[in-house]
């Protein structure tokens, strides 16, 4: 098992960095290039540089699924969840470069198309059986039933949207969410053979876990091109999809909670932009010099690459914590 996981890692990071290599020109030639905020003044020598780039690790890690993932109810779901919240970027990314703005889709269609998705993939859930949440740092499992409608529409929500916010950076959510995908598969391999009785489709999870693997090793490859200064931007394309992803591996492994705990710059991130529009909106008053998190430690004068590298460090830290019960 240990041997497959490596090879479809080595795999998909490998396709990936070749494809983004040969993505990179065919975006160019397409004019896809991203419109950059014009409050945002320390990125704007990055206007104009390539977008879409998670094109090319979500067909690296589908054809890797393919060779490496054989049948799979779960795994199958999370994927196609992965490129359905794909598209719904693709199509945001598509209108921000057809009529060169950084708006795409409006925030309520982007809310509407987001409920739908989760609103399905809760109901898989709730029919496959699937309502389980462990509590973090025990054995323990609550069943939530029905409850596990609206608990599992949030999660997909919020990571959506928090790996989304994230995406500011050079090389800063790919590498945080290549951390938390690897994790997540470790947490599933732990818990199926040290606790048991929840896992009762052994296969099942592992083929979950093994995705998470590819995945994971797809956004090493596209980091290559990714960190700063990049050469393209994953766009909503990358980050939508991402966060769908996430949030399938966890939800479906009953491993939601711990979202909190190895996504934790995932949390931190959506909570700045909470808080400073809630505070903003009270007292006409800033609590950080530009939200998302990442904006305000870049105004404070940290470089791109010292941020992208503490949230790394950080999102490391917490998911080695999170695997404390297992070993």
């Amino acid at each position: 098992m240990a041997k497959n996981y490596i090879i479809s890692y080595l795999a998909s990071l490998i396709l990936t960095a070749i494809l983004t290599y040969f993505l990179i020109p065919i975006l160019k030639r397409g004019r896809a290039k991203q419109t950059i905020l014009k409050y945002v003044t320390e990125h704007k020598q990055k206007n104009g540089t390539v977008t879409m780039g998670g094109i090319a690790f979500l067909l690296s890690i589908a054809i890797c699924f393919a060779i490496f993932i054989r049948g799979g109810k779960i795994a199958t779901v999370s994927l196609i969840i992965f490129a359905i919240y794909s598209i719904i970027g693709f199509f945001d990314d598509y209108i921000k470069i057809r009529f060169n703005k950084n708006e795409g889709l409006t925030p309520t269609q982007k809310i509407i198309l987001q409920l739908l998705v989760s609103f399905i993939a809760a109901g898989y859930s709730v029919h496959s059986g699937l309502t389980n949440v462990y509590i973090p740092f025990t054995d323990k499992l609550i069943n939530l039933n029905y409850w596990f409608i609206p608990f599992a529409i949030f999660v997909f929500l919020a990571t959506t949207n928090c790996v989304n916010l994230t995406d500011g950076l050079d090389g800063l959510a790919g590498s945080v969410s290549s951390i938390v995908l690897l994790f997540g598969a470790m947490l599933i391999v732990l818990q199926t053979h040290n606790l048991g009785g929840y896992y009762v489709v052994k296969k099942e999870y592992l083929n979950l876990s093994q995705l998470a693997i590819i995945s994971s090793g797809a956004l090493i490859g596209y980091l290559i091109f990714n960190v700063n200064k990049a050469s393209l931007f994953m766009g909503d394309t990358g980050s939508l999809g991402l966060g769908g992803l996430i949030a399938s591996v966890y939800l479906f492994s009953g491993n939601a909670l711990y979202i909190v705990i190895c996504g934790i710059m995932f949390v931190l991130t959506g909570l700045s932009v909470i808080i400073q529009v809630l505070h903003y909106k009270r007292t006409k008053k800033r609590v950080f010099l530009m939200s998302p998190l990442h904006h305000h430690f870049q105004i404070k004068g940290y470089s791109e690459t010292k941020i992208a590298l503490s949230y790394s460090v950080i999102t490391l830290i917490m998911g080695l914590i999170s695997l404390l019960t297992f070993i």
